[in-house]
């Protein structure tokens, strides 16, 4: 719970029916329902607004975007992106795995890229895995992908149901960033 006081946040206040050093937004499990899959590019003379251009162009700006480690949780949904928006709002606080690069290296080519392996059985977590760099004739897609594999398989000894990835790539020109993310929706 939080206390305003003369309208400003004062901090936590505990409840009786709570215990010793718990606070209700401890108890909340915040594992996403659903998840959509974005890219984007940017280029400005600015590396920040290049970042802010490719978040624009994955149409994921006006979110509070908060990234995390890479578990693809159970029975969670694959959306599409116009569905996936629909459920989110601008300011709102929003978990992503996010595979960013950014350079100001002409004439060079960037990536970035989010793999993912799904497991068999939905009640268990799958991977989600972030890749990026400068293209030198591999195929990033296809690496993500096969490191999220490999996770899966080392984690609970199968084979994934199913893998994909999602890459943006772009020639360098002044500041050039790329983005791909899982985007979560609680």
């Amino acid at each position: 719970m939080f206390e305003a006081v003369k309208g400003e946040l004062a901090g936590f206040r505990r409840v009786p029916e709570q215990k010793s050093g718990s606070y209700p937004l401890s108890a909340t499990k915040l594992i996403p329902r659903k998840v959509f899959f974005t890219t984007g590019v940017g280029k400005h003379e600015d590396a920040l607004v290049s970042f802010e251009l490719a978040l624009r162009d994955a149409r994921i700006e006006k979110f509070n975007l908060v990234t995390v480690s890479s578990i693809f949780p159970p029975s969670c949904e694959i959306i599409g992106i116009e569905d996936g928006l629909r459920e989110l709002f601008p300011g709102q606080i929003v978990f992503c795995v996010m595979s960013r690069m950014t350079s100001n290296k002409k004439g060079e080519r960037i990536f970035a890229s989010v793999g993912a392996a799904i497991p068999p059985d939905p009640s268990l977590n799958g991977y989600l895995t972030e890749y990026h760099g400068y293209c030198n004739g591999e195929n990033a897609g296809k690496i993500a992908e096969e490191n999220a594999a490999y996770m899966l398989r080392t984690a609970f000894g199968i084979e994934p149901a199913r893998t994909f990835s999602i890459t943006a790539e772009a020639e360098v020109e002044e500041f050039t960033t790329v983005v791909a993310a899982a985007v979560f929706v609680l």
